[in-house]
């Protein structure tokens, strides 16, 4: 059996970033140290914080008053940081500069009255915090239909942002049908979906056309790890998202001559190198690294006193 090993892979820059942050932050403020949601959408990564001393609350309320509080790299609504300050808290915001961007953009072109049309997921913790931006001028969208069924009764400029995370390809087609629908409507300055879930994309194509099965590692609520498994079956492989090698069953493979192997970008190496480990004991030969695109950029880490 041959592996395809997707490069780039696992860990982005705004997650390991956020994770960088919430480490620093243990070692100036020691434990209990509070974090508002998941800081990334993997299993193992918020586990071994809670391990650390890391506490991760739903609600800014659960944070005791004049305590330390870490803001996930989704991106927090304004009232969040409105009610942390109520509450006397210390806050290190862990957004991922992506997702400011977009938060920004809303804020924009909330301040010129435009109806603002957001492509990502209803419910996602980004997307709720982008939305949280515009208040009543944003109206998210998810499908190529809610994109034709969408009407404005004014005549405000329309814009559209994009959830950070989401297939490009999809998006691309939702996109198509906002532009012929509303032939002046003003896209972002540059792409809202970051590189590397760009990246990432591109190379599980490269190398699920060559794959009868692709694991990708990411957890079931990671919006890009979902992506890379649905970009994979559009390929025509049949692809499995699972946390890690425990998940993997070996009736997949049985009858396998190529595996692809890839991990969203909140997925850390350790779990990947799991997954390598799994397929060489199961018979694995031939290991091939299928580079897309190398990704060279780190983001600072804000300052974190003490």
């Amino acid at each position: 059996m041959k592996v395809l090993l997707a490069n780039p892979r696992g860990f982005c820059a705004g997650v390991r970033r956020a994770v960088e942050i919430v480490d620093k932050a243990l070692e100036i403020h020691g434990n209990p140290l509070y974090v508002k949601h998941e800081i990334v959408h993997n299993k193992f990564v918020v586990d071994q914080l809670k391990k650390k001393g890391a506490i991760f609350v739903d609600k800014i309320e659960d944070v005791p008053e004049g305590k330390v509080v870490v803001f996930s790299a989704h991106g927090s609504a304004p009232v969040e940081y409105e009610k942390a300050k109520e509450r006397n808290l210390t806050v290190i915001d862990a957004t991922c500069p992506l997702v400011t961007k977009v938060h920004l953009e809303a804020k924009r072109y909330t301040k010129e009255d435009c109806n603002i049309i957001l492509i990502g997921h209803k419910g996602h913790i980004e997307v709720l915090g982008t939305a949280a931006e515009g208040k009543d001028n944003v109206h998210v969208i998810e499908t190529i239909q809610e994109a034709e069924e969408i009407e404005f009764s004014d005549n405000k400029k329309v814009v559209y942002l994009t959830q950070t995370t989401l297939s490009v390809d999809e998006t691309k087609d939702i996109i198509a049908v906002l532009k012929s629908r509303f032939p002046k409507i003003v896209e972002p300055p540059t792409s809202d979906i970051c590189f590397s879930t760009t990246n990432r994309q591109k190379a599980v194509k490269d190398i699920a056309g060559k794959s009868q099965v692709v694991l990708v590692v990411g957890s079931k609520n990671s919006s890009n790890s979902n992506r890379l498994r649905e970009v994979a079956e559009a390929q025509g492989a049949k692809a499995y998202l699972i946390d890690g090698a425990n998940e993997i069953e070996k009736s997949w493979l049985e009858g396998i001559e190529t595996v692809g192997v890839t991990a969203g970008a909140s997925a850390p190496d350790i779990l990947i190198r799991e997954v390598i480990n799994f397929l060489k004991d199961f018979g694995a030969s031939e290991f091939e690294e299928v580079i897309t695109v190398e990704e060279k950029i780190r983001f600072p880490l804000p300052e974190i006193k003490g």
